[in-house]
C-alpha cells in the first residue's frame, strides 16, 4: 500500500492498524468514530493542524519497513 494525502483513514488502519499511534500522536483519538475512518489524510490533518506531507512521510516509511 502506498499512503496519499488522499488515503482514507479507515483503509490505512484496516491495512495495518499499528498505524494508530501516528494519528494519535497528531490527536486524533477518535479513531473508532465513523466519521473519523472516512476521513482523507489531508482532511483530518487540516482539521488538526498538522503537515499532511509530513504525515504521510511517516506512514509511507513505518509501512514499508
Amino acid at each position: 500500500m502506498t499512503i496519499t494525502k488522499d488515503s482514507v483513514i479507515g483503509d490505512i488502519l484496516d491495512f495495518d492498524n499499528s498505524t494508530a499511534e501516528y494519528f494519535f500522536e497528531m490527536g486524533m483519538h477518535c479513531l473508532g468514530c465513523p466519521s473519523a475512518r472516512g476521513e482523507s489524510l489531508e482532511e483530518a490533518c487540516m482539521v488538526h493542524g498538522v503537515s499532511v506531507d509530513e504525515l504521510v512521510a511517516k506512514l509511507n516509511a513505518h509501512i514499508n519497513q
